[in-house]
């Protein structure tokens, strides 16, 4: 609690934009040293000095304790097209709710994050040849065999330890990177379509194993044709996980294809037809000029009519569930053994004692409660 708290208190002195001779101004201490103590956790906040950050610096006394808030804990780098920062702050508190309670939650149940991390020799100098050569490595080290989509998230959770969790997001977001000292997740709109979800997951991916060396942006805009060089690497990387060249060569010469024949290749891979195109240019498959003759609306959602997508949770047909099994497996063991109270495992979750108990049985998990 102590590093929570102290954690908590140098995010809100940032926000406020006060220095550390400000703050030990407002708790009457001598120095600055103390505050910095406090904020590292070396030093540990008197219950008077909580009541005095309640009041003086504004914020509610949960702000302080709650362990399932995320608050100057977690670095977020987000990919999304033209969302307002105030909604995207909004969201981001409400994600760390639940990246808070895999934090906590975990090491509780015996299921913790890997002591060690894996990481990509490239930086920003790297070429995008090193970024596709680490992507073809990355599918084959890993066996995510003839459809790497299909077999991406799981390598990430198993080989990787990184938490991966389909979520509703607000409109404009499709996914984020998320990294704490001591784990990794990857935040998934399970509402973009199948080709847009696996390209963000391999993206994501590439941001944390180069963290770093790379570190992102904490907002990017949601495009293959991003001018940031880091997130070209990332998309770079991205497009040879998921369509490696051997896997590509199964389907003959790639000469002047015809749209139909990209969309329904894509289909296959699980990709978006538009990424597949880029991603045969790259390799030499498809020239330049007969790439810009191919039209990016003739492949959108690759040649297939839109989908009806709803974010009724009552209407959930054709999306992958929320979360992840992992997750729940955490979330049902933490009450189970009562580290957590049903109800607030469903506060956490913003969702209902029914559509809680509901969710576990969808991931396969053993409901810990009665209705």
């Amino acid at each position: 609690m102590t590093s929570i708290i102290g954690a908590r208190i140098k995010a809100l002195r940032e926000e406020r934009k006060l220095s550390q001779e400000d703050l030990a101004r407002i708790f009457g201490f001598k120095d600055r040293q103390t505050v910095s103590a406090i904020e590292s956790g070396d030093r540990r906040l008197s219950a008077e000095e909580l009541l005095i950050a309640v009041e003086k610096l504004g914020a509610p006394l949960d702000y302080f304790t709650n362990p399932f808030l995320l608050t100057g804990e977690g670095k977020f780098s987000w990919r999304q097209s033209n969302v307002a920062l105030k909604r995207l702050d909004a969201f981001e508190r409400s994600a760390g709710r639940w990246i808070a309670a895999q934090k906590v939650l975990g090491p509780q149940v015996g299921k913790p994050a890997p002591y060690l991390r894996r990481a990509l020799k490239l930086t920003s100098k790297s070429s995008f040849e090193d970024a596709m050569a680490a992507g073809e490595r990355f599918a084959a080290d890993f066996k995510l065999g003839p459809v790497p989509a299909e077999r991406l998230a799981e390598a990430m959770e198993r080989e990787l330890g990184v938490l991966v969790l389909m979520v509703d997001a607000i409109d404009g977001v499709s996914g984020a990177a998320c990294r704490l000292p001591d784990l990794d997740v990857v935040l998934i709109n399970r509402h973009e379509v199948p080709g847009r979800r696996n390209f963000d997951l391999g993206h994501e991916c590439f941001h944390l194993l180069t963290w770093d060396a790379m570190p992102p942006e904490h907002v990017e805009e949601s495009t293959e044709l991003s001018k940031s060089r880091v997130e070209q690497l990332a998309n770079n990387f991205a497009s040879a996980v998921l369509m490696p060249a051997a896997v590509l060569d199964r389907f003959g010469a790639w000469n002047g294809d015809t749209v139909s024949r990209l969309n329904t290749v894509a289909n296959a891979m699980l990709v978006t037809a538009t990424a597949l195109k880029w991603r045969l240019v790259a390799l030499g498959r498809l020239t330049m000029a007969a790439a810009r003759q191919i039209s990016d609306a003739a492949l959108r959602n690759n040649g297939q009519p839109p989908p009806l997508l709803s974010k009724d949770r009552s209407d959930d047909a054709g999306l992958p569930p929320l979360f992840s099994k992992p997750f729940m497996e955490v979330i049902a063991l933490a009450i189970k053994d009562g580290q957590m109270s049903v109800r607030r495992a469903a506060d956490v979750l913003d969702m209902s004692l029914d559509e809680l108990a509901a969710l576990c049985v969808t991931h396969g998990v053993e409901v810990p409660f009665d209705l």
